[in-house]
């Protein structure tokens, strides 16, 4: 059985389109001043495993049941997409996932050995 405190912080993914890339911001942009967490880039392209447009939180653990509850209740038709960061980036984004909205297929062939 693994220890939590192999879970460095978790990535909450936010999936988005042109037409709610303006919601997407707003919400990151919320979610920052009212947690304190670091906000990544918008992406407006797919980038690494993520088949969709999105932007990164990364949360620290203490803070992940507010923040995700936040986007929960807050994320209107935006996709959210949850991991712990282990360090194993395979199971990562395959078995320890959960979704907030629908889910959508990874492409994690570059964490494939």
């Amino acid at each position: 059985m693994k220890d939590i405190s192999e879970i460095k912080n978790y990535h909450i993914h936010l999936y988005y389109t042109e037409s709610n890339i303006k919601y997407a911001k707003e919400l990151g942009s919320v979610v920052h001043e009212k947690f304190g967490v670091a906000i990544g880039r918008y992406h407006e392209r797919p980038v690494g495993p993520h088949p969709m447009w999105s932007m990164q939180i990364t949360v620290p653990i203490e803070k992940l049941g507010e923040v995700q509850s936040f986007i929960a209740i807050n994320r209107q038709d935006l996709i959210a997409f949850i991991h712990p960061t282990t360090g194993d980036d395979l199971l990562d984004h395959t078995s320890y996932i959960g979704w907030l909205g629908e889910s959508v297929k990874l492409n994690t062939e570059m964490f494939e050995k």
